[in-house]
């Protein structure tokens, strides 16, 4: 994408009411106001909310938002451009209850209120498959810890990916841990049984993947 189309597009993300986009430093510094009121301030209700994490072009997001009227979806991604896509898309087709969130995931803690999240969504991550990158892997344990800060007791986590390392490390850190893996499954296109919220919803790149044949993989579990 060149950088006009950039530029133009984060200006346009500036007039959508449905993205937030806070300064570093007011969620270094745990001043957002929105903490703990994402609810109150933006969806004017009290449904469950769900976040979709690296959130892309924010297709997963708005495709649920869609399926799920009653509950409230917030993708999150530090990449504005991407998301201008969901936002928009969001805004023409009058779906309320989902909005986005440029931020750095590392900061998730600082954007919600502890027990404020129902349900996480992890779509297609960089599995960051070499051993010094596993810092930035979406399910390593100080991800983890950050997610059960911002989880509701009984919370939900969905990862969703074309990846089989990052299934296979994912499933060893929950085992290992004693985590609660309530579904597992390396291919849910070829194998039944699978949730239908997982098959029913594509990305376009997910869409590329199964032309070439390649499985997708699929683990929903809770944090002890």
């Amino acid at each position: 994408m060149g950088s006009k189309n950039k530029l133009k597009r984060f200006k346009e993300n500036e007039t959508f009411s449905n993205v937030y986009q806070p300064s570093r430093e007011e969620v270094i510094n745990n001043t957002l106001s929105l903490k703990g009121n994402w609810n109150k301030e933006v969806f004017k209700n009290n449904n469950p909310i769900v976040l979709e994490l690296g959130c892309g072009k924010g297709e997963y997001s708005v495709a649920l938002a869609r399926k799920y009227p009653d509950t409230n979806f917030i993708g999150i991604d530090i990449k504005g451009s991407r998301f201008w896509r969901g936002a928009k898309t969001a805004i023409e087709d009058h779906l309320p209850n989902v909005a986005f969130l440029r931020t750095q995931i590392e900061l998730i803690e600082n954007c919600f209120a502890q027990g404020e999240v129902d349900e996480i969504w992890i779509t297609f991550p960089d599995p960051q498959i070499k051993y010094k990158r596993t810092k930035h892997r979406l399910t390593n344990e100080e991800f983890l810890a950050r997610y059960k800060n911002i989880l509701k007791p009984e919370g939900i986590i969905n990862l969703k990916t074309d990846s089989e390392f990052m299934h296979g490390y994912t499933l060893g850190l929950l085992h290992g841990a004693k985590h609660k893996v309530l579904y597992a499954n390396h291919n849910v296109y070829r194998n039944e049984g699978a949730p239908e919220v997982v098959t029913a919803i594509q990305t376009f790149y997910e869409s590329q993947y199964l032309e070439q044949n390649k499985p997708i993989t699929y683990i929903k579990f809770q944090l002890k």
